[in-house]
């Protein structure tokens, strides 16, 4: 495949790409060979008739007009791969010339958004705020709490259930007066206040006592995942057959010698505020450095044409519908537990977008003014995991990146982290009063956007590791 480039304002590129007449001929085949599935010719079975007949038959531009609509999205990927491209947004297609008949090449070309030059300023010794975060006692206290949680019993007690018993119950559920498959249990243990049943049903058993018989009168939601009673109005009979009340072991030094390797509460709790402090002053470590890019970013010149912004927005969206199919989440439902559209969405999403793309841009410069390199090893050692999870080596993983000519990707991503090492290890940290604060248990949202810096080019693997063109 033969690609030629040329930049062209606002941070666009046309691409003009010759397909070979071989890749049209095997394009053309593979569409023959699908539409023969529902053609009868004399002496063959359906779908049994070679391409060269279907084509004979129908005529090449019929057949052509198929291999094209089929076989466009591969050849415009590679096109970007020869090209070393990086698009943003979707591209403007258009024909230059198709094939009149088989043996001659195709002509197609594009245009696309692509990641905007930076005018760099400083971007080393630059002096960023640095945060020391204490852990507060109260943190620690619910760390303990929880702990104690796992290792409370439940005692039958004989009085009316209350915010946070237990109730070991029978159940059997009706709509119109009739049972329904799956509204049926025995000895089914229900903690009040755990959210384990439909909304509504534990709030009519507080105050229950042992031996009651309780009707509990609900509604499915709208959305329940068993059509049949999405919307329902439905009534539970429910026997409440014990009433159990948790009990917390005692703190004591007992409790952390069970509970632990530690012998004594105190030593207990300095390992969980080490531990903590540990996770909070990593979370401010990541902060300084996020800080520190965003510093050379407010240096440097990016400009931005809005519709780059835009296009970089829908596809942080387009991210999200993926993730929210992935998570069994329809996006729709999604948009409308939001009380947005689509639209309202991207166009708020166009701040996150504008500053991802200027973070991009000024990572991509800064390791192009540093003249980074990237060693045989280092894309090795980059692709273990990924190699891991595909059971390959990272050796024969890279070797067949390479031969799709995908190994760039990999190259920019280690080169683009490399930067970033480079801008934050040279920075002057400013230090900041300490701060209380909760370690958080999983990354938050403005973390987890500002995690794009470390892929410019796509987005990795959550589990960690580079993502790969072979990976979902």
């Amino acid at each position: 495949m033969q690609t030629s480039l040329t930049e062209l304002p606002d941070s666009r590129v046309r691409v003009e790409v010759e397909v070979p007449a071989g890749d049209v001929e095997r394009a053309a085949s593979r569409a023959a060979r699908a539409m023969a599935k529902e053609m009868r010719m004399p002496g063959f079975r359906k779908g049994k008739a070679p391409p060269s007949l279907v084509i004979r038959q129908l005529g090449f531009a019929p057949v052509l007009e198929e291999a094209i609509r089929e076989a466009l999205p591969e050849w415009y990927e590679r096109a970007l791969l020869e090209s070393g491209i990086s698009p943003i947004g979707d591209p403007s297609i258009e024909m230059v010339s198709a094939p009149e008949a088989e043996g001659e090449p195709l002509e197609f070309k594009f245009e696309v958004g692509v990641r905007p030059p930076a005018q760099l300023g400083e971007y080393k010794g630059l002096e960023v705020g640095r945060e020391e975060k204490e852990v507060d006692e109260e943190i620690v206290d619910t760390e303990v709490d929880r702990i104690r949680e796992g290792f409370a019993r439940l005692e039958p007690v004989e009085r009316a259930a209350a915010a946070g018993d237990s109730l070991l119950i029978d159940f059997e559920g009706f709509v119109d007066g009739s049972a329904f498959e799956g509204g049926k249990a025995e000895d089914y243990l229900l903690a009040l206040g755990s959210g384990q049943l439909i909304e509504g049903f534990e709030q009519q058993l507080a105050g229950a006592e042992p031996g009651a018989e309780v009707e509990v009168k609900v509604t499915f939601p709208d959305e329940y995942q068993a059509e049949h009673l999405a919307g329902e109005d439905a009534i539970f009979k429910v026997k409440v057959k014990e009433v159990r009340e948790k009990i917390l072991p005692e703190l004591d030094d007992e409790f952390a010698s069970d509970a632990s390797e530690f012998e004594t509460v105190e030593e207990l709790r300095a390992d969980i505020s080490e531990k903590v402090g540990g996770a909070l002053n990593s979370r401010a470590e990541e902060d300084f450095r996020i800080a520190a890019v965003d510093a050379a970013v407010e240096a440097a010149t990016v400009e931005l044409p809005d519709e780059l912004v835009t296009a970089r927005a829908t596809e942080r969206w387009e991210r999200m519908e993926r993730q929210l199919a992935q998570q069994g989440m329809d996006p729709n439902a999604f948009l409308q537990m939001q009380g947005k559209t689509r639209e309202e969405l991207i166009e708020e999403s166009k701040p996150d977008a504008a500053k991802e793309l200027k973070r991009e841009a000024v990572v991509t410069a800064i390791a192009e003014a540093e003249a980074i390199e990237v060693s045989e090893e280092e894309m090795v050692e980059a692709l273990e995991h990924s190699a891991e999870h595909e059971r390959t080596t990272p050796e024969k993983l890279l070797e067949r990146l390479r031969q799709n000519g995908r190994d760039a990707m990999i190259r920019d991503d280690i080169r683009a982290r490399k930067a970033i090492e480079l801008v934050a290890d040279a920075a002057v940290a400013v230090p900041l009063a300490p701060v209380a604060e909760e370690a958080p248990a999983e990354p938050e949202a403005g973390a987890e956007g500002a995690d794009e810096i470390w892929t410019p080019e796509k987005e990795r693997e959550k589990a960690g590791g580079l993502w790969t063109p072979d990976s979902d």
